[in-house]
């Protein structure tokens, strides 16, 4: 069966660019829930959370643990935007909070940045 991650959840994934020590690292799907859902869909587009926050960084968000459900506070780094295969994607042990549309929506203005595009 295959995998249905909705937009806004918070998923576990081994990046390709993390070492492989480094285990799981949370992300939150962004891609639109049309594509998550479509049969012939195998990747879904993610942002990679990490709880080396850096409040000041141009292309990061600070979640509150309290926002995420996660046990930690966190940081969306918008500039590492990527795609990873359905597949790949491991169930929180907990349920997490979704994120809203509209932090979505920052982290689309965050990743527009990240590629010099201003607002």
């Amino acid at each position: 069966m295959v995998k249905c991650p909705l937009r806004g959840e918070i998923w576990f994934v081994q990046m390709h660019v993390d070492p492989p020590e480094k285990g799981r690292r949370p992300v939150v799907i962004v891609s639109l829930d049309v594509r998550n859902r479509h049969e012939r869909a195998d990747t879904v587009l993610v942002v990679p959370l990490t709880t080396s926050i850096h409040k000041d960084f141009p292309t990061h968000i600070f979640l509150p643990a309290g926002e995420t459900g996660l046990q930690a506070d966190a940081a969306a780094r918008a500039e590492d935007i990527t795609v990873v295969r359905k597949q790949s994607l491991v169930a929180p042990r907990a349920r997490l909070r979704q994120l809203s549309d509209r932090r979505i929506c920052e982290l689309a203005e965050k990743a527009a940045l990240a590629m010099g595009c201003r607002p």
